[in-house]
């Protein structure tokens, strides 16, 4: 049988990444699982006139991050954001956290895009030190 003790679960907050947090939560129903939901927030760009702090960008975060309910009450979930480049901080959560699958949303990016900048879940992929599963549809 797969033991999944702890998922990873990254979000944006799309569409996308909702989906495949109703998956997270089951599977962590399921499982019995720690479930780590992860924000990961660009670093502020500074502005002389509008000075904009690492701590307050996580601040306005983690609150955005506590306002997403838990859709099953018996899951245990923890609410974690992060500043700095998307996937180098996905991977590195992932492998702090001993994640046993990282539930990941696909935008479906195609073509020119797709080519140029590959894209967030593909590139989690290529380099995760885990299973990882995507989330494509609108499954909930």
């Amino acid at each position: 049988m797969l033991r999944i003790g702890t998922i990873l679960h990254p979000t944006d907050y799309s569409e996308h990444s909702k989906n495949a947090f109703h998956i997270a939560c089951a599977l962590a129903r399921d499982y019995g699982a720690r479930l780590v939901v992860l924000h990961v927030a660009p670093k502020p760009f500074t502005d002389r006139t509008l000075p904009i702090t690492t701590e307050s960008v996580l601040k306005d975060e983690q609150d955005r991050l506590n306002r997403l309910e838990i859709p099953l009450e018996t899951v245990r979930a923890e609410r974690r954001v992060e500043v700095g480049e998307t996937v180098p901080e996905i991977l590195r959560v992932a492998r702090e956290i001993k994640a046993d699958v990282i539930v990941i949303g696909t935008h479906g990016q195609t073509g020119l895009e797709r080519l140029l900048t590959g894209s967030v879940t593909e590139q989690v992929l290529r380099q995760a030190p885990c299973l990882v599963l995507t989330a494509k549809h609108h499954v909930f």
